[in-house]
């Protein structure tokens, strides 16, 4: 579970590694209230870049070698703030959400549904996520709850595809 830490990030920690930059979503995560969400929000525009640049295959070769470096710059982030999954750290939203969205049509009405999906299975944390949160260490463990939050998220979402196509 997200925490916070003895040092506040803010503009100046966000700039002084790239790792930082990074690890707090190249901004959104130094948000004073709810980082997660706007993680999770910062995370639309750059898709909708992504899917006008490149075809699916692409956008999901990019994710994980993004999420490799989010693993590292979250690491390295929670390590300098003192708090292994400090709230500020959302490269693991960013990730997550790019993750979702590719499993929907590009429209605002699926857009929007999996925003909300993601987000509640992100904060909810049902088991095994919750598991995972408090059982792995380090910028794995950070990007590893994400992930599994977003596999539930895509799992009602696909199925709401499919139902929406045959009823």
């Amino acid at each position: 579970m997200a925490k916070t830490g003895l040092v506040p990030p803010d503009v100046r920690f966000l700039m002084s590694h790239p790792a930082h930059f990074i690890a707090l979503g190249f901004g959104s995560g130094v948000a004073p209230k709810a980082p997660g969400t706007f993680g999770s929000l910062a995370a639309i525009p750059l898709f909708a870049l992504m899917v006008w640049l490149w075809p699916p295959i692409v956008i999901l070769s990019l994710t994980g070698v993004v999420f490799l470096i989010g693993w590292w710059a979250a690491d390295k982030t929670g390590h300098d703030l003192g708090v292994h999954d400090h709230g500020a750290i959302v490269i693991d939203e960013i990730v997550a959400m790019w993750l979702v969205l590719l499993a929907v049509p590009v429209n605002l009405f699926w857009w929007l549904a999996a925003f909300a999906l993601f987000r509640l299975f992100d904060i909810w944390k049902p088991w095994p996520i919750r598991w995972f949160d408090a059982k792995v260490p380090g910028g794995l463990g950070v990007m590893l709850d994400d992930l599994l939050a977003a596999l539930y998220a895509v799992i009602v979402l696909v199925l709401g595809v499919y139902l929406k196509s045959v009823v």
